[in-house]
């Protein structure tokens, strides 16, 4: 077997046939490899919830890059998650605009209902809590996602709304 094979096949243990068709995809709209590392990395992430350091040594390989230049791009965006994340992220906007909007008595009521400080994930791995600089929505601020969802011009009866079962459920 030549070293091409033996690292084609490491990654193919490592990242699915999906995964891996889905990166090659990628591959064609770019003229480097490298170029690619953002969108490889979002699609393990899509598949799998974060990037392990498995599967980012893999993409790495894939791609032609080193682990370190590979742990840079992932480390640089904050949306790509390195650990384990629970069901929904909650992306909670404590920008300038949100501040003055009362975000901190927000998110005191989120941490509150939910039993959990940023960086942290409910007992049942259904939510993830963590800080952005913005999210772009500094007209309806505050903002926050959850999951793929904007929620804007949040305040303490939204927080109930969507929070208010979670709170009951982390409980039992």
């Amino acid at each position: 077997m030549s070293k091409k094979q033996i690292i084609h096949s490491d990654i193919s243990t490592v990242l699915s046939t999906e995964e891996l068709a889905e990166i090659d995809a990628e591959l064609a709209h770019v003229p480097y490899k490298s170029g690619a590392a953002i969108d490889a990395l979002k699609i393990v992430q899509g598949k799998r919830g974060w990037v392990s350091d498995e599967c980012l040594r893999a993409i790495a390989r894939h791609l032609a890059m080193s682990d370190e230049e590979l742990e840079g791009v992932a480390t640089f965006y904050n949306l790509i998650y390195r650990r384990p994340v629970g069901e929904k992220v909650i992306l909670f906007c404590d920008s300038v605009s949100c501040w003055i909007s009362g975000c901190d008595d927000i998110k005191a009521n989120i941490s509150q209902s939910l039993g959990i400080d940023y960086g942290e994930t409910t007992s049942d791995n259904r939510y993830t809590l963590l800080p952005v600089p913005c999210l772009g929505a500094c007209d309806r601020a505050p903002v926050m996602m959850v999951g793929d969802d904007l929620v804007t011009h949040v305040d303490n009866k939204t927080v109930t709304a969507i929070f208010g079962q979670a709170k009951k459920r982390v409980a039992e």
